[in-house]
């Protein structure tokens, strides 16, 4: 056997070896653009980290939170990483079942994370998630639609102008929606929109008391103008569809307007995925006539460490590595700037090459400047979470509740009746949990 015959044996027996000897970190994580795109370059980090393998469990949105939180609440063990909201984050911390992330790196810069994300991700002065992406929320629109109609989209649309624009854009015959919004059940779909909606309508999920208050006017408007502007200008089957199917309709032209996340822009504004990318503009989410409320929407998809993971060190070395400034700089190289992961770096916003080629850069940071979660509605309120409400009870209450909502954009309840239903389902599980007394 020659000497470069035997060398290379020893080679692939070393590396046969190290891979025995890895540790594979399992992470549970959701199935949108930005974690997709993630998991296509994670061979930038195997290869310097030889010694961990990745495993990915990669799950629709509500499925995704249904088993993250199982696992985590019974202790399971499954995942050695989660992907979870910042809903999730500080009562889990409190709980006892998120690790503080301590071991991030030397490079990795904290100070450099947006302080409404990081506030958000740290209690008692300690992080417990390191945010990947960031949003908040806003109107994106079909510039030429809007042109079409004689349209001009204000600087600060009021919820009356939405609709009539939604409706005079809408066009059946040549299979256009004046507007989508999410109508799927859950907490974090239909919900992260309706409460939204219902904020900037001056609405409340709860009094100082924590009354709930869907037997109050604000809702009755806010949830009749949903349902009618879905009717008259959504897509047929709008009780089924939450962010990825809407994304997919603006992305094939079926959309005049979308009114969600900012995370959504750079995907809508991309070439190779969208058909209308050069006919989107940006816009606040809207309030109604007389309130000075846009609708507080404040979101971060994080990873986390479960506190039953055995592998520890190892998952905060890849969570550093994940949402670091060298992972938008490889994303950057792969992908453009456009496609970076949004909304979680002051540095970001500072960089002339984003700003240069992400028309969405200036809207997205002033959308998630005008969310203020402690204060998500006119009316005082005992809680805070913008789009959520942030109390462990509502994981379950939000998305009973959603379903309830879904029901009447499927035809199959009123608005009346959902409401009564939602108020006497809020006050038993209110009840029940002690904060009604």
């Amino acid at each position: 056997m020659t000497l470069k015959a035997i060398l290379a044996g020893a080679a692939s027996l070393l590396a046969l070896s190290a891979v025995a000897r890895a540790e594979t970190l399992t992470i549970a994580t959701v199935n949108n653009g930005d974690m997709v795109r993630m998991q296509g370059l994670t061979e930038d980090f195997t290869s310097k980290n030889p010694d961990i393998q990745l495993e990915w469990v990669t799950l629709e949105e509500n499925v995704l939170r249904e088993r993250v939180t199982t696992d985590i609440a019974t202790q399971g063990g499954q995942y050695d990483v989660l992907t979870i909201g910042n809903y999730e984050v500080p009562i889990w911390a409190k709980q006892g079942w998120l690790l503080p992330l301590d071991k991030l790196g030397d490079d990795y810069d904290a100070d450099d994370l947006l302080p409404s994300i990081r506030g958000g991700l740290t209690v008692d002065g300690k992080l417990y998630a390191a945010p990947f992406y960031g949003e908040s929320a806003m109107i994106m629109y079909r510039t030429d639609l809007f042109e079409k109609a004689g349209l001009k989209m204000p600087e600060s649309p009021t919820w009356e102008f939405i609709g009539d624009a939604a409706r005079k854009i809408t066009d059946r015959s040549a299979d256009i929606n004046g507007i989508c919004l999410r109508g799927k059940a859950g907490w974090g779909e239909n919900m992260a929109f309706v409460t939204a909606l219902a904020n900037s309508f001056g609405g409340r999920w709860f009094d100082e008391k924590w009354q709930p208050q869907f037997d109050q006017p604000e809702w009755k408007d806010a949830l009749q103008f949903y349902v009618d502007l879905m009717k008259d200008a959504g897509p047929a089957g709008a009780s089924s569809n939450g962010f990825n199917e809407n994304l997919t309709l603006f992305q094939q032209g079926k959309c005049g307007m979308w009114i969600d996340a900012t995370v959504a822009a750079s995907f809508v504004s991309d070439p190779k995925n969208s058909t209308v990318a050069d006919k989107v503009g940006f816009a606040i989410f809207p309030t109604k006539e007389g309130v000075d409320n846009h609708g507080n929407w404040l979101w971060s998809w994080n990873l986390a460490v479960p506190a039953s993971s055995k592998k520890a060190d190892a998952a905060q070395k890849f969570i550093g590595w994940a949402t670091s400034k060298a992972y938008t700089d490889l994303v950057a190289s792969k992908e453009g700037w456009a496609n970076v992961p949004p909304g979680t770096r002051t540095s970001l916003y500072n960089n002339d090459e984003y700003k240069k080629v992400a028309a969405f850069a200036e809207p997205t940071l002033k959308a998630m400047q005008a969310a203020d979660i402690t204060k998500p509605s006119v009316k005082p309120v005992p809680y805070t979470g913008g789009q959520f409400v942030a109390i462990p009870e509502f994981q379950a209450l939000g998305t009973t509740v959603g379903q309830l909502f879904s029901a009447v954009v499927a035809g199959q309840s009123s608005v009346d009746d959902a409401l009564t239903a939602a108020q006497s389902t809020a006050t038993r599980e209110m009840t029940r949990a002690g904060y009604i007394k």
